[in-house]
């Protein structure tokens, strides 16, 4: 059961997109005000537990913190973290009472979940102008699929998008991409995706191409499809400000811009210095700014990713020029700013909240401040690319996946968890995000493997590869300046080289696993808890996740470790795909078990009475020979097996 409660005059963020009667009153979950914005109190149970929020910080439970839904251009995700790149407000509370609640709001929401007071949840924002949607089930699990059924169905990628991509800002000149190809067909590492980072663009201008190193991109395109490569290009949300580029002067010219308050273009610095950001809440904008991605899709790209549509702001002019005026006052006085908040002042320069004050959308003909929409931009920045193609490609799919989102983009596109670090922690938090994404309806998701920001280390990479070999996008991605990550560049290749190749072996359980997932409303991670709800041991742990229907996973996550601890709810199936090739299989009884995996090896658990498909592996997924398929898993087992050509439109 469903109810919908209306508070003030919400936007229409169209999230939700089944048409539901308001209910009268107050809803009878908790305390709800709406003197001074709006508040909402529940007091907790000892044993409740609360799932959710999507692309959030810390664990599966979210009870003990407090979250931020506000889309930020962070990349230190450390655990004081309160906002990343997402805004998802949707969660669960299980226990004695089970509930989920959405809270549909495009500005900041603050949810206090046990950390002021550990049995209270408050979740609260300024304006009390919003939609609540309180859903009723037997399970949490009952509850996604009466969400996930009102927000409309999840993206569907094509099915290279299954395979491995492999992505590095820095990555320059045609003779780049080359390199990377040939190093991977040589060492016999399979990969099915190239993605093109910044320095492809000429003046990092979007829906460009370097003339000097790609004079010819429509044959450049051609050489890496006859190679079985897709290139994956990125496109920003700022358009330079530059006379003489077609689509800023397009942009200007009609009014597609983000204003001031004055009427003037709002303008703020990203990678091309001064940009205008396009209203793409305006639908006539969003129209014309998707309707750009023709250009390279007439060149035979057939996949994007959008990046720093938060929208990130390096600076503004504006804050600029108040800052040099502090300075001014500094140098004058000597006293009336301490250094410190100077040196403040200008860390504050980036993605300020006075900036967001400061623009505009045209939404229906009225002007709607930024800071009241701000976490719909890149969702809208997204369904920019997605409605147009629907024109621009109709029959076939298009790859497309975002950094900043809000639940309704889920039908547009999928999302990386943005700029993570080397870190073995963030691992661990990118297996903590895949439940909560998906019930959220984000299903094609994955992290930057490997970490994007720091050194990586050859053991890092691999146990975080091993992960990745069960995310739908899996992505080798590093940042610039850092340690080269391509997996050729560490001793032992054959170790990388094999681990990836079972991702390949796999592409059949997982490509159904989804598409069932999608089309049947369901989640493809699971907590273990999801599944076996009458197991408390099940409810605790958090570092496990169950895989689509048949399969459970627990990935090492620790430096130097040589296995892990293992919590089985049933009897299962211990498989490990062993770098000659072969697998080593065990049945296991329900209970604990210490678990030893190497690092070239790749666990996983079937459960009992199940079986999964596996295939030969190949260098790419144009190349699975479905002929191969064998069962793996429980004698007598029966599977349902999704195939279809993983291209048209469904």
């Amino acid at each position: 059961m469903i109810r919908k409660y209306r508070f003030g005059t919400p936007f229409e963020t169209d999230a939700v997109v089944r048409e539901l009667p308001l209910s009268e009153g107050m809803p009878e979950v908790g305390t709800i005000t709406t003197e001074d914005g709006f508040c909402m109190t529940y007091t907790m149970a000892k044993q409740d537990m609360v799932y959710g929020l999507g692309e959030s910080n810390r664990g599966i439970n979210k009870r003990g913190y407090r979250y931020i839904s506000n889309c930020s251009d962070i990349p230190n995700h450390a655990e004081d973290i309160l906002s990343l790149y997402g805004a998802h407000n949707f969660l669960i509370l299980s226990g004695e009472k089970t509930f989920g609640l959405f809270i549909d709001y495009p500005s900041d929401l603050e949810f206090d979940i046990g950390f002021t007071r550990s049995d209270v949840m408050t979740i609260r924002c300024k304006r009390a102008d919003l939609y609540l949607y309180v859903l009723e089930g037997d399970s949490p699990l009952d509850i996604v699929r009466e969400f996930r059924g009102i927000i409309g169905r999840s993206y569907i990628p094509p099915r290279f998008a299954f395979g491995f991509g492999q992505s590095r800002w820095g990555y320059k000149t045609a003779e780049d991409f080359r390199t990377v190809v040939r190093k991977h067909r040589e060492n016999h590492i399979p990969m099915d995706m190239l993605y093109m980072d910044i320095d492809y663009m000429q003046g990092y201008k979007d829906f460009t191409v370097n003339p000097e190193e790609f004079p010819d991109f429509k044959a450049f395109v051609s050489e890496m499809k006859e190679a079985k490569i897709h290139p994956v290009p990125i496109i920003d949300a700022g358009v330079k400000i530059e006379d003489g580029y077609d689509v800023y002067e397009e942009g200007k010219r009609n009014g597609y811009f983000c204003k001031r308050e004055d009427g003037s273009d709002f303008e703020a610095a990203v990678w091309p210095g001064l940009t205008h950001f396009p209203d793409v809440l305006d639908p006539e904008a969003r129209a014309w700014f998707g309707g750009k991605y023709e250009r390279l899709t007439s060149a035979g790209i057939d996949g994007f990713w959008n990046d720093m549509n938060e929208p990130a702001i390096f600076y503004t002019p504006e804050g600029v020029e108040a800052l040099r005026e502090a300075y001014d006052r500094e140098l004058r006085t000597g006293r009336e700013i301490p250094p410190f908040a100077l040196g403040s002042m200008a860390a504050g320069l980036a993605n300020s909240r006075k900036d967001y004050d400061s623009f505009y959308h045209k939404v229906n003909g009225k002007m709607v401040r930024h800071s009241d929409v701000h976490n719909l931009y890149g969702y809208n920045m997204t369904r920019a690319a997605g409605e147009a193609f629907e024109k621009i490609s109709p029959d076939k799919r298009i790859l497309l996946f975002s950094r900043s989102s809000y639940i309704g983009m889920h039908r547009y596109g999928g999302i990386w968890t943005g700029d993570n670090k080397s870190w073995w922690s963030h691992l661990l938090l990118n297996l903590k995000m895949l439940p909560s994404l998906n019930m959220c309806g984000f299903l094609y998701v994955g992290a930057d493997l490997g970490g994007f920001g720091c050194d990586t280390t050859r053991d890092l990479l691999l146990r975080w590869l091993a992960l990745g070999v069960f995310t739908p996008l899996m992505r080798n991605h590093s940042a610039l300046d850092t340690r080269l990550q391509e997996a050729y560049q560490f001793e032992g290749i054959e170790d990388f080289r094999h681990v990836i190749s079972v991702r390949y072996r796999l592409i059949p359980y997982l490509y159904s696993e989804y598409m069932k997932a999608a089309l049947r409303d369901d989640m493809m991670f699971k907590p273990l808890a999801f599944v076996y709800p009458d197991d408390t041991m099940a409810r605790r742990v958090e570092d496990q996740l169950m895989v689509g229907n048949e399969i459970m996973i627990a990935p090492v996550y620790t430096q130097n470790a040589e296995g892990r601890y293992v919590y089985l709810p049933e009897e299962m199936l211990l498989v490990k795909f062993l770098p000659d090739g072969t697998l080593h299989t065990e049945q296991l009884p329900q209970g604990h078990h210490y678990v030893e995996v190497a690092l070239n090896e790749v666990p996983l658990f079937v459960r009992k009475k199940k079986c999964i498909p596996l295939v030969k592996a190949a260098e790419n997924t144009a190349d699975i020979d479905m002929s191969t398929i064998e069962w793996l898993g429980y004698s007598g087992a029966e599977y349902e097996l999704y195939e279809d050509d993983g291209i048209t439109r469904i």
